[in-house]
């Protein structure tokens, strides 16, 4: 909405979500070798803040480029965290003899930051309607940034930067070439690991057409007042699935499997299938911890963020995909056609759970 109201054409828009996925492609496996170089909590406490400078130029100064340039950020922000947010916990988890409660604990991580964009979002049409504009949800997106900057300042690292260890100062004396040569040589050398990172990133690349579930909404000739409602269902579920992540994953495999049936039944099914709906994006969730939980048990803490990286660029590539597949078939295919077609493609990665066991 901001965007539209600053002025901006539909073309310039989508311009931004270029710059922004760009921003993220570029940035992600760099941002992974530098948090196994230097520190992961420096990577996390860093990451709001840059996020933060961009709320604050879409804020303070609106335009095309400071828009440009917020979207640069914000990449840069998501690409700083991921990885380095995983290796942090993993390793402080292992170090406590914890590391069986890694799914739980990243997946309710993920449930309180779905939590909080609730809310934010239920906040945002009451203080639009009492004139407080988008100065007032500007101001408030970057105090959030701080605050999150500030909380991560009290997150443990035991491993520290350079010289915190051996394996530490190997790292430094070798740079970053050093660590990207030691993940990709983990990555091949191992074809569990390769398998399981595989599966992290089509799960999750796959799991991006939940962007879409406003369109699947309108589709079942719904008010479209009431479009938000429905796809609050699936919110809700993603928030439910990463409160259980931890919780049955040996039955990892065929509850996926259902989780897919749900989104098949669901689409089709119309307006009362978003139940089902929201039940399938909370296993796809839950499953997502689980998948995460085993890329991290075998992957070394010399480049478990470099790996965990590649991982995440693998989910952009496939998400993108799955973008660019969306809109060909939109030309055909009615929104719950394709959605059943996007079901049927987490049966393979179920199956392919069965191997990186």
């Amino acid at each position: 909405m901001l965007f539209g109201q600053t002025g901006l054409s539909a073309a310039q828009i989508s311009t931004l979500f270029v710059i922004w996925s760009l921003a993220s492609f570029a940035l992600e496996v760099p941002s992974g070798l530098l948090a196994d170089v230097v520190s992961r909590k420096l990577l996390i406490v860093a990451a709001p803040l840059v996020t933060g400078a961009g709320y604050a130029l879409w804020t303070f100064q609106p335009g095309y480029l400071a828009f440009a340039a917020g979207f640069m950020l914000w990449g840069m922000g998501g690409a700083l965290r991921s990885g380095a947010w995983e290796a942090l916990v993993y390793e402080e988890l292992a170090r406590v003899g914890a590391s069986a409660s890694y799914a739980r604990v990243i997946g309710r991580s993920k449930a309180l930051g779905g939590t909080a964009s609730l809310v934010a979002s239920l906040l945002a049409s009451p203080v639009l309607a009492m004139g407080g504009g988008y100065l007032a949800l500007g101001v408030a997106s970057v105090a959030v940034c701080v605050l999150c900057a500030l909380v991560a300042l009290t997150l443990p690292e035991t491993r520290g930067g350079p010289g915190g260890g051996d394996d530490d100062e190997e790292e430094a004396e070798g740079g970053f070439l050093a660590v990207l040569r030691d993940g990709l040589a983990e990555v091949r050398g191992a074809p569990r690991l390769r398998t399981v990172l595989v599966v992290v990133a089509l799960l999750t690349g796959v799991t991006a057409i939940d962007e879409y579930l406003p369109m699947l909404a309108e589709g079942t000739g719904i008010a479209l007042a009431a479009v938000p409602l429905l796809v609050l269902l699936t919110d809700v579920g993603a928030v439910v699935g990463g409160w259980l992540a931890g919780r049955g994953v040996r039955r990892l495999v065929p509850v996926l499997a259902l989780g897919a049936v749900c989104l098949a039944a669901g689409a089709a099914a119309g307006t009362p299938g978003f139940v089902l709906v929201g039940v399938a994006f909370g296993v796809f969730h839950w499953s997502m911890a689980a998948a995460d939980a085993r890329l991290q048990e075998r992957v070394r803490d010399r480049s478990r963020a470099t790996v965990t990286s590649m991982a995440g660029f693998g989910a952009e590539v496939v998400a993108v995909l799955v973008f660019g597949l969306y809109g060909l078939a939109s030309a055909w295919a009615r929104p719950w056609e394709i959605f059943l077609v996007a079901a049927v493609a987490y049966l393979p990665i179920a199956l392919a759970l069965r191997r990186t066991r």
